[in-house]
């Protein structure tokens, strides 16, 4: 049965509840916003069609509320709910209130939540059905002797991995055993914050892996599809920073063969929606199942760039009933997509978040540019949430020509009154490891003094080499000795010097 949606509430704030918003304009569906008092002139709330305060800036105060949004979407008689990615997308309890008010939620059943949102559950789901998954427990683990002797059986390096979890909170990687406690009592510790339980599971560590996760759609009639897959291995403290598709190391065997157990993992818990089945990869190009995120993610525009399909407007179509209408043999990809998380964060200081007003923005343009973001001249970014002000999305027939776009769209972007990471960003694009697609998570931490290198450093090495270049030229022309050419007058040093606007080397 297909029930036409005519109004949807975003459960979110931020690049994301206006993404959404704007695929449900095209649909001609109306939006209804929800804000924190902090969020009170944020674009999201400008551009929605109604919108209702839900409290202060504290999430669980505002945006993690579940009675008041419930309060908010019964008030206004919306037909749907969609809570875009992190606060309420894979909360079990929000889905099924939704339900009880017969308010329909954009994602996936409650059962589905709940199965694939603990980690132990999953991991036994997933080898049931026959997916590869990482070596490792698959119980819930709360006396630490008996984590440190399950460890000392498996053999070090294992990841400690909060039940819980996910996104990178509660997980430790352990390499010697004199860290093992020190280890679980942080993860213990991280994963009680952030999730309310502090139970956690061992997986034997995969040294050098490809993080890789492929999008996946499924109706509520049983049918599923793969939209390809997107590589996510540039991460610091295991967030993406940035990612593409194609991945540099997939072939269309191993796509075939991950796309299928992809599928196989979906259809093991009955899921419809958008989803994404989370791999690692190791170098003989072997994958284990990591995760399932029951959620639109961060960086679904990349796929979108190179399949041409919207996935909200899928997410959408699949809620009201609809089956799917894409089958698996019309998903082509075209060309090559990059994405690149923009962060109000000074790189110099640990990353650490730099809110505050924004006194100027110019958001890049032209072919192949796609910018998700939600921040204007004169908004101030709080301090009480995620710190990423957009995401920037390039796309180009070839890899390296995406890699030349996405170096120019970030010269192009400009913001002042905040510190950001778009230096950061640039010398990712110039990594010599990046432009090969030689890389795999540990990429930031393997070039750290490249990509943390000061500007002015930056522009040291570059003026050293291009001073090195000119004399190794004249060196074999024969035109240079000891600042004189073959004629006795001095060399064009000086005009060569100024041509290349650089600085002389002393």
């Amino acid at each position: 049965m297909v029930i036409k949606i005519s109004k949807v509430l975003v459960a979110n704030r931020g690049e994301i509840a206006l993404r959404i918003m704007r695929s449900c304009r095209e649909m001609g569906i109306k939006t209804v916003a929800v804000y924190s008092e902090v969020d009170r002139t944020s674009m999201h709330v400008r551009y929605a069609d109604r919108a209702y305060s839900i409290g202060p800036a504290p999430s669980n105060e505002s945006y993690l509320n579940i009675e008041k949004i419930i309060e908010v979407a019964k008030l206004s008689k919306v037909d749907a709910i969609h809570p875009g990615y992190g606060f309420l997308s894979e909360n079990a309890t929000f889905c099924q209130r939704c339900q009880q008010e017969g308010i329909i939620f954009i994602g996936p059943s409650p059962e589905v939540i709940r199965t694939m949102g603990d980690k132990i559950t999953a991991r036994s789901t997933m080898l049931k059905s026959g997916v590869p998954v990482v070596p490792g427990t698959n119980t819930k683990l709360t006396d630490d002797e008996k984590v440190v002797d399950i460890i000392n059986k498996i053999g070090l390096p294992v990841m400690i991995k909060a039940s819980a979890g996910g996104g990178g909170k509660g997980m430790r990687l352990v390499e010697k055993k004199s860290e093992i406690l020190s280890s679980l009592r942080g993860a213990r510790s991280e994963a009680k914050t952030a999730f309310g339980d502090d139970t956690v599971y061992i997986e034997k560590y995969i040294a050098s892996p490809h993080h890789i996760e492929f999008q996946i759609l499924g109706d509520q009639y049983g049918n599923v599809i793969h939209l390809c897959e997107r590589e996510c291995s540039v991460q610091r403290r295991h967030q993406k920073v940035v990612e593409e598709t194609p991945s540099p190391i997939m072939n269309a065997e191993l796509r075939e063969k991950m796309g299928q157990h992809a599928i196989a993992a979906a259809k093991a818990v009955n899921y419809y929606g958008a989803g994404t089945i989370e791999f690692l990869v190791d170098d003989q190009l072997n994958f284990y199942f990591l995760e399932m995120n029951t959620r639109l993610q961060v960086e679904h525009p990349i796929t979108e760039r190179v399949t041409g399909y919207d996935i909200v407007k899928q997410q959408i179509l699949i809620a009201e009933g609809s089956p799917l209408e894409i089958k698996q043999e019309q998903v082509i990809q075209f060309g090559h997509a990059i994405e690149a998380r923009i962060y109000a964060e000074d790189t110099d200081n640990n990353f650490m978040p730099s809110p505050g007003l924004v006194t100027h923005i110019t958001e890049p343009l032209g072919l192949g540019v796609r910018t998700d973001g939600y921040v204007f001249e004169g908004y101030r970014i709080p301090m009480d949430y995620d710190p990423m002000i957009s995401k920037l999305i390039v796309s180009a027939p070839t890899r390296n020509e995406a890699i030349e776009r996405m170096r120019r769209a970030l010269y192009e972007y400009k913001i002042t009154g905040v510190k950001t990471n778009i230096k950061f960003l640039e010398r990712i694009m110039d990594c010599p490891d990046f432009k090969e697609g030689n890389y795999n998570t540990h990429f930031i931490k393997n070039n750290e003094t490249f990509l943390l290198a000061s500007d002015e450093a930056k522009i040291q090495f570059e003026d050293l080499a291009i001073v090195t270049a000119f004399m190794d030229y004249h060196h074999k022309t024969k035109k240079c000795r000891n600042g004189f050419n073959q004629t006795g007058k001095p060399s064009r040093w000086k005009d060569f010097h100024r041509s290349q606007n650089v600085k002389r080397i002393n």
